[in-house]
């Protein structure tokens, strides 16, 4: 949350803050009308999911946070099929002892199976996803094959605890948390699997929010009716965040203190992971709500350290910290250097880092253009993809306030926000209004990506706090080449994460990815990549270094189909 929140809990903020509230509202939009637009499908998909966050008088922060949604592939069909977290059922007040609720059916988390004709099932009971023990409020979802069965698993992060399902290969899924031992505890937010020591198998990271109970929430805002507001995260203290080693038998170890993971405490809210310092492992990134963002370099010692203050990426340009929510570990500028954006709330303007490529990174926030562009917003989920397929990742986000009395006290904002994307034009940001969907005003949260029809260009999936969801489809980015990827690891893990993609185009342009699925905020997307070609018929060289330092090469692969690049032992 943002010194905005903090004014509106009693705090007294510096002038400069009532200066920009007055202004923001006056800053022009550059807006472009595309050739791309995206389309709200949601209900001719069939999909009917509502997040229920079950808020109350008492303004229990966990109800304003919001949940996650997943795009994985779970039966191999070849479709993408969606997940979504979804809350409990919380008593107003919540009395002593007593638990969120998700048994009643509306709070269950869902499964939608995609049909081949592109609309969706509920499966979540055939499915064996059901409920959830008592004291559970989900967040956050993370996607991975992380026992290289070739079966994408789920793992549910939340208040009270965590759950890792397994895909059992027939439909359903089983809960192994006991026996797996990544239960963790408290509130967790956002998760990923990661391969942190190459040894072919998908270990997890899990952030953690607050040190917050329903018992220490306090009474935050204006002591008047309706005035009453979400505190801002400074009431509360910070906590550790989680690391699983998986130790290849289906069962995983908390190495957190002995990893270094643990010596640092934040408010970790969005997770993402990249090599940023082209060293052969993966470094983790931490977005932090109000206090300094962490990078976790890997020391390639089964230990990480944290450098995000000698990095350049604690703090903003002013040396200010801000409502870390979001985050993308990915190269904007196609200079092979994984880059970092972060979204924040509004008046802080979301943060661009760019990868100086010697350990260090500049804030090109201002210069860029994402400051300008994004002042006057909150942003929650977000990805760097290329939604016009023109060879440069565009960006994305899901928007809205944290708090819903915002409007009482700033006018000149709201808490239901439009969704944002930013066109990528050779390093440099302009706002586009790609269809009227990004003129209506949603209360966005997770938000997940992926070709859920296959024809070549990324769609989106957003989870809106209390509201039911939506899907994005993706009209026109096909139009321009693109190349698919999907990268099947045999001595690296299976499904490939970690493994650094380098494509080259016919006319020259290379572009640079990571695969993974953990990105944004609270949820997770499709591992497999989408390359924009522009108007090249091919893509000149497609070099893939696998974690398990095996490179891979793939020479004049031709454009507008999925390429399935398994690794091959040298």
């Amino acid at each position: 949350m943002s010194a905005l929140a903090a004014r509106i809990s009693g705090k007294s903020l510096p002038l400069r803050y009532f200066v920009v509230l007055v202004v923001i509202s006056f800053l022009p939009a550059e807006t472009l009308t595309p050739d791309v637009h995206f389309t709200d499908i949601t209900e001719q998909a069939g999909i009917d999911f509502t997040q229920e966050n079950s808020p109350t008088a008492n303004k229990y922060l966990l109800e304003t946070m919001g949940g996650g949604v997943a795009v994985l592939d779970y039966d191999n069909d070849g479709r993408l099929d969606i997940f979504f977290t979804n809350g409990a059922l919380i008593a107003d007040p919540m009395p002593d002892g007593k638990l969120p609720d998700k048994s009643p059916r509306k709070f269950w988390n869902r499964l939608y199976h995609q049909n081949a004709d592109g609309t969706f099932t509920d499966v979540t009971e055939r499915a064996g996803l059901t409920g959830m023990p008592q004291g559970y409020y989900s967040m956050g979802v993370a996607i991975g094959d992380y026992d290289n069965d070739g079966f994408e698993d789920i793992y549910v992060t939340g208040f009270g605890g965590n759950i890792l399902y397994h895909n059992n290969g027939d439909g359903t899924f089983t809960d192994v948390t006991s026996k797996a031992g990544v239960a963790g505890a408290g509130w967790s937010a956002s998760a990923g699997f990661f391969d942190y020591d190459n040894d072919g198998r998908l270990d997890l990271l899990v952030t953690r929010y607050l040190d917050w109970t329903f018992k220490t929430n306090r009474y935050c805002g204006e002591k008047r009716p309706g005035y009453r507001a979400y505190c801002h995260p400074d009431n509360y203290n910070a906590v550790s965040n989680i690391l699983y080693h998986n130790n290849g038998d289906g069962t995983f170890t908390d190495v957190s203190e002995k990893s270094g993971i643990a010596s640092s405490k934040g408010k970790g809210l969005g997770v993402a992971f990249a090599d940023y310092d082209g060293d052969g492992l993966t470094d983790i990134f931490v977005a932090n709500d109000s206090m300094q963002c962490f990078l976790y370099h890997n020391n390639g010692n089964g230990t990480f350290s944290e450098v995000g203050l000698m990095a350049g990426v604690g703090y903003n340009e002013e040396g200010k910290s801000f409502a870390g929510m979001g985050v993308d570990f990915s190269d904007y500028d196609n200079d092979g250097l994984p880059d970092i954006v972060i979204t924040d709330l509004s008046n802080e303007r979301y943060v661009l880092f760019r990868n100086n490529g010697d350990g260090t990174f500049a804030d090109v926030t201002n210069s860029s253009g994402m400051g300008s562009a994004t002042l006057s917003f909150s942003g929650w989920s977000t990805r760097l993809f290329d939604y016009d397929n023109d060879g440069w990742k565009d960006l994305f986000v899901a928007q809205a306030h944290v708090m819903d009395t915002i409007e009482k006290t700033s006018p000149n904002l709201r808490y239901r926000e439009p969704p944002l994307l930013l066109r990528n034009q050779s390093g440099h940001f302009v706002r586009v209004i790609a269809g009227e969907v990004f003129e209506r005003e949603w209360a966005g949260r997770g938000a997940a990506f992926g070709d859920i029809d296959n024809d070549g260009d990324i769609d989106i999936v957003v989870s809106n706090v209390g509201e039911k969801a939506y899907i994005l489809r993706n009209e026109g980015g096909n139009r321009r080449n693109w190349l698919g990827i999907e990268t099947v690891g045999t001595k690296s893990n299976r499904d490939g994460i970690g493994a650094r993609v380098k494509v080259v185009s016919a006319s020259g342009l290379s572009q640079y990815f990571t695969v993974n699925t953990a990105v944004g905020y609270l949820s997770a997307s499709d591992k497999r990549i989408i390359v924009g070609l522009g108007d090249d018929p091919a893509a000149k060289l497609v070099e893939i270094r696998w974690p398990s330092g095996i490179v891979q090469k793939f020479e004049n692969v031709k454009a507008r189909q999925y390429l399935r690049a398994v690794e091959r032992p040298q």
